[in-house]
């Protein structure tokens, strides 16, 4: 069942990092680790043996001295935004359904947009610019309808949490590819095919890593 009741409608904090927001905050940039996954993509190993994220492609927001947070952007969930929050004051990006985001306050809410061609930025306003036209967008302002300069909106229940030094070990021990974002990828309205896509364009051995099968007991 990939269906949820949101409990809130922003993230609670995240154990042992500072790099989370809360109601009304976007990230202040902590001590930057000396190869940061910031902006980039975290593709997992097909064989990662780990139901949050086995074959999942995450978008890292932030990747500083306390740790790291991400959103998984291919597990779409069976729940319509509009059953939730029928006046959204921003479109919702096809599939209009809530993403999963990863294992962390799961029930809680992150918005991620793109941003309005030409649009300003203020960086103390609720939509924190990210590279390209994206942008990080305070939940409690886009509820109450203050935010301006966004064409489309993706929703995540949940995100994903690393403490300091736990994604520099993963990444050492191979259970990740760190990739380049393309722009099409975070917001993308396929993201069944995004893990093999992005693996694809990789070529080499990640390549054919992308060629796993989804079950691999029936290979």
């Amino acid at each position: 069942d990939r269906r949820f009741v949101p409990e809130s409608l922003f993230p609670a904090p995240a154990p042992r990092s500072s790099a989370v927001p809360g109601p009304g905050r976007v990230w202040e940039a902590g001590v930057v680790p000396e190869q940061t996954t910031r902006h980039r993509l975290l593709v997992s190993v097909p064989d990662l043996g780990d139901a949050n994220f086995d074959q999942t492609v995450v978008y890292v927001i932030e990747h500083d001295g306390d740790g790291a947070l991400g959103v998984v952007l291919n597990r779409p969930s069976d729940t319509e935004v509009v059953e939730h929050l029928p006046e959204l004051c921003a479109p919702v990006l096809s599939p209009a359904v809530f993403f999963v985001g990863g294992p962390v306050a799961v029930g809680g809410v992150l918005a991620l947009g793109r941003r309005r061609l030409g649009s300003g930025s203020d960086p103390t306003g609720p939509v924190a610019p990210l590279p390209g036209s994206l942008a990080l967008i305070d939940m409690e302002a886009l509820l109450d309808g203050r935010v301006d300069g966004i064409d489309a909106v993706r929703l995540f229940t949940g995100y994903s949490g690393w403490a300091a030094g736990q994604l520099d070990a993963e990444i050492a021990a191979g259970a990740w590819h760190v990739v380049t974002a393309l722009p099409d990828d975070v917001l993308c309205g396929d993201p069944g095919s995004l893990w093999r896509s992005v693996m694809r364009r990789q070529g080499g051995r990640t390549a054919a890593q992308g060629l796993f099968p989804e079950d691999p007991s029936v290979n």
